[in-house]
């Protein structure tokens, strides 16, 4: 009996822990709409793209200095789940969505297709490259080469942010007939003070999210150790619930046929997750000495270079339509499935 009541109230505890975590994401969404509204485009999907990355970052990077066994695997995971979330998951989801309700989209294929340029190099120099280097046994880096690859990974996210909010910002602007049919963009822009405590919202909202991820991970690990299997599944767990907020955005955007930010906000969750987390979990490993593998598998390896080359083709002429989506969803539960059963 006092088993079952265990049960229980440990129920009980993970289904307030997800309610209150789909409170955190819807709130949080919200800020971020009311932030991209007075910023406009790229800026305001570039908003909610970092804060999620940089909480993010502060989640690996704690789970890395408390030194629990597999912790040098932590970063592979999280990054390697990201890609294959971004890529297949929350792109195939919002083709998917918007394809039953618009048939065909549009979007402006120039910005896409160069955000996905920078991701399959930094995907490649980090996930990849260390599996093929010979300085070290295993797939990790010496100290050199993971400082080189940090501050490599920084200068094309650097590069390509300065691209997509500077040089060629109108690459990532919706299409003219986009912006005709969307109310949103046409409603009264927020006052200053609006934006500005929806900043502060925002933060908050975005910090209850990682918190309660992280509250919920031992009940995750738990189940996963019970089925037997792999440790790697706790990563897939946590990257999909960090990555709720932009996934649940995305959607919403391209239910509404605004696939650009769809997007937009997609390819720069993948990006800012490598580009910003790589170079402080580099800093972090090398000043304090910590282990860290980086490498993929075989496996992993071959799922994820379909994924991208799928993408490539999807992300190629502009245009969309439900069979895309239905493709990058398949691969995502292939990936999901070849998880548990590698």
């Amino acid at each position: 009996m006092t088993l079952l009541n265990e049960l229980l109230s440990q129920a009980w505890f993970i289904s307030l822990m997800a309610i209150m975590l789909i409170g955190a994401v819807l709130a949080a969404v919200h800020y971020a709409e009311v932030i991209a509204h007075k910023t406009g485009e790229p800026y305001g999907t570039l908003v909610l793209a970092i804060s999620v990355t940089i909480i993010e970052v502060a989640l690996i990077v704690s789970m890395m200095l408390t030194g629990h066994e597999g912790s040098e695997f932590i970063a592979r995971d999280a990054i390697f789940a990201t890609v294959m979330i971004v890529i297949n998951g929350v792109i195939g989801l919002c083709i998917f969505v918007g394809g039953l309700k618009h048939y065909e989209m549009t979007f402006r294929n120039e910005g896409t297709n160069s955000a996905l340029a920078v991701l399959t190099a930094l995907a490649t120099f980090i996930l990849v490259l260390p599996v093929f280097t010979v300085s070290t046994a295993g797939p990790d880096f010496t100290q050199s080469q993971l400082a080189f690859v940090g501050i490599a990974a920084f200068a094309l996210y650097a590069s390509f942010i300065f691209f997509q909010t500077v040089t060629h910002r109108d690459y990532y602007l919706p299409l003219a007939k986009e912006q005709l049919n969307d109310s949103s963009i046409h409603a009264d822009k927020p006052s200053n003070l609006k934006t500005a405590v929806s900043g502060v919202l925002l933060l908050i909202s975005l910090i209850a999210v990682v918190g309660l991820a992280k509250a919920l991970s031992p009940a995750i690990e738990t189940g996963v150790n019970a089925v037997g299997a792999p440790k790697t599944i706790v990563g897939i767990a946590i990257a999909l619930l960090v990555l709720l907020p932009e996934g649940y955005a995305a959607v919403r955007a391209a239910r509404a046929n605004r696939l650009q930010s769809s997007l937009n906000l997609a390819l720069g969750s993948g990006l800012a997750s490598i580009g910003l987390s790589i170079p402080v979990v580099a800093v972090i490993a090398i000043y304090f000495k910590l282990p860290l593998s980086l490498g993929i598998s075989n496996l992993n390896m071959v799922l994820m270079y379909l994924s991208l080359c799928i993408g490539a083709l999807t992300l190629a002429i502009g245009r969309t339509t439900l069979l895309q989506g239905l493709v990058h969803l398949i691969l995502f539960f292939a990936y999901l499935f070849l998880s548990l059963v590698p």
